[in-house]
């Protein structure tokens, strides 16, 4: 991950969220489709406590976009595609 220029979309998920299992098909199609110009990770919050407290997730499923090592947005609950894509365009331009 280290010297990938990319902004990271982080996807906070617990094997306990019925919410957050609903969204990782949306969240492995937005991971294919901007490839390019995003990574995108999933952690479970029950694994990596720590990282969830650091970037203050109080809830699951939860989105954090980092560019350059700063969360520069987030959404919380189960969201759709639309706002996400719309959350990416305001942090990584239109696509083409």
């Amino acid at each position: 991950m280290t010297g990938d220029p990319r902004p990271l979309l982080v996807f906070f998920t617990s094997t306990r969220s019925g919410p957050a299992r609903r969204m990782e098909s949306l969240l492995a199609h937005i991971a294919r489709k901007e490839r390019g110009r995003l990574r995108v990770i999933q952690v479970d919050v029950d694994v990596s406590p720590a990282l969830a407290e650091k970037l203050s997730v109080e809830s699951v499923p939860t989105l954090v976009l980092v560019v350059e090592r700063k969360a520069v947005a987030r959404l919380a609950g189960r969201v759709s595609a639309p706002k996400i894509e719309a959350m990416l365009e305001q942090h990584l331009g239109v696509t083409a």
